[in-house]
């Protein structure tokens, strides 16, 4: 893939001392594994933490035995390399089990049922989101068979999680959650992660269309991408990793990625962990689904396939989005009154440094994250304090002068490409952050321990309260650069 200067950051391994499953000893207890995961500032993959899982041994196979019969929602990709990323929105689904998942799979091409319209040999099928709750609504005693505990989260498993199921070449667009921090188990098969750090967003164009609550998409396709139209991506760090079968990757909070399958079936299974910062995330992201819902809605009616991606389901009406943003405000202010101080990154006026700000609100709660070069996720540490040692070990930088083509799975060369892990970080959080600074300073001080003055149960945000902010003249300002920005590409 055509990268420009393209800089590979090896992930950090973790790794038992012994390095042997067959020694039945984890290279980390509970306790310090969280903390590892609620301190580190990259990807890393724990390796020999789950030997003992019975979902070990989840193999696709065995999954059709279990799920016997059962319907499950694939969804269907061309296997090609097209610069424009292939999105939700413009694929199409098929309803199958997993046996005739398997059948097809096999490129048995001249089969009947419902992968019959779909050549084997063009398309890959993708299993993707299947969560725990409904994929096993009549077998929950299996969520034992995952431990998320023994990474320190006590009594998380299955319930928990979701599952994905996929065939050569299926993957997952770019994108950064908006959500926790995410524990990614690799089952069966091996999965190919690009990632890229949160101070490359304005590298990766982010987009909220399609819409997805949680999810802010690239405009590009990583491992092809249009560097006429997208030239900023040259800058662009990229890391990347091949997570294998008992590997365990874990990927901080706002880690852009993109995630292929490069083996004929691949299974995982992830947890979002939550963290103290999705509070005030819940309030970005309701402000967004109004905004995004409102003016699509406005613009064609009759189309929300086009804009709207198929894993949401819910009503898109004003009223319901404005219940959503109200529940999160309340929520955010019910946890400040629990609280002492809030950390608040604020965007400067050029919109690409970072500065701290302490206000007595609310203890230990991010209200943002952005491009900062000392991102943390939830737990401040020490930077002496160094997590690294026989059992964490981080690899040194090495810089790699990319070949003027690099194409992914199906590119031109046929070759794979391994290595390493980056991430991203969202655009939503960003003009969050710009609006929540629109004021000095010291004005959003006192505005801010104003409103923990009140009873924050009985907030309640009407439309003329967003649109107050929206149109306020700094945001306004900052949107109009992003849209000249966008118009000149």
């Amino acid at each position: 893939m055509a990268a420009g200067s393209e800089a590979t950051t090896p992930v950090i391994v973790a790794a038992g001392a012994g390095g042997e499953e067959g020694e039945h000893v984890k290279p980390f207890k509970p306790e310090k594994a969280k903390e590892i995961i609620m301190s580190l500032q990259q990807p890393a993959i724990f390796c020999n933490m789950v030997f003992d899982w019975p979902a070990r041994h989840w193999n696709a196979k065995y999954l059709s035995q279990v799920l016997h019969g059962k319907q499950i929602r694939f969804r269907m990709g061309m296997k090609s390399m097209s610069t424009v990323p292939q999105f939700e929105t413009t694929c199409n689904y098929v309803e199958a089990t997993l046996e005739e998942f398997l059948t097809w799979n096999c490129d048995q091409s001249s089969i009947s049922g419902p992968f019959r319209d779909y050549d084997h040999s063009k398309f890959w099928a993708y299993a993707d989101y299947k969560y725990f709750v409904s994929l096993f609504e009549d077998k929950t005693d299996i969520f034992q068979d995952v431990k998320w505990s023994d990474f320190g989260f006590p009594g998380r498993n299955g319930q928990e999680s979701t599952l994905w199921i996929g065939s050569l070449g299926a993957h997952t667009p770019c994108h950064l959650d908006s959500y926790g921090c995410n524990l990614v188990f690799q089952v069966q098969g091996r999965k190919r992660w690009h990632l890229f750090p949160p101070e490359d967003t304005p590298f990766l164009y982010p987009t909220r269309i399609p819409y997805e609550e949680s999810s802010v998409f690239s405009k590009i396709n990583v491992v092809n991408p249009d560097l006429k139209r997208f030239p900023q991506f040259r800058k662009a760090q990229r890391h990347t990793v091949t997570l294998s079968p008992g590997q365990v990757l874990f990927v901080p909070r706002h880690w852009w990625h993109y995630v292929e399958s490069i083996d004929p079936v691949t299974v995982s299974i992830n947890s979002w962990i939550e963290l103290e910062e999705d509070h005030l995330a819940r309030v970005e992201e309701a402000i967004t689904r109004m905004l995004v819902c409102a003016l699509k809605t406005a613009e064609n009616p009759q189309n929300t396939r086009a804009w709207l991606n198929p894993t949401e389901v819910e009503e898109t009406s004003h009223a319901v989005n404005c219940c959503y943003l109200n529940a999160a405000v309340s929520a955010f202010f019910d946890r400040c009154r629990t609280s002492e101080v809030v950390e608040i990154q604020a965007l400067r006026t050029d919109g690409e440094h970072m500065k701290k700000e302490e206000l007595n609100v609310c203890n230990h709660m991010e209200v943002g994250q952005t491009g900062s070069q000392n991102l943390t996720t939830g737990t401040d540490k020490p930077e002496a304090a160094s997590p690294f040692g026989p059992d964490l070990v981080p690899v040194a930088q090495r810089s790699e002068e990319p070949p003027s083509e690099r194409g992914g799975i199906f590119g031109s060369d046929g070759k794979d490409f391994v290595d390493k892990d980056g991430e991203h970080f969202g655009k939503l959080h960003c003009a969050k952050r710009q609006q929540i600074m629109s004021n000095s300073e010291n004005a959003i001080e006192e505005q801010i321990a104003s409103n923990t003055t009140t009873a924050p149960s009985q907030t309640f945000i009407s439309t003329d309260d967003l649109l107050d902010c929206l149109v306020n003249p700094q945001v306004t300002r900052m949107v109009a650069q992003l849209l000249i920005q966008g118009r000149s590409l």
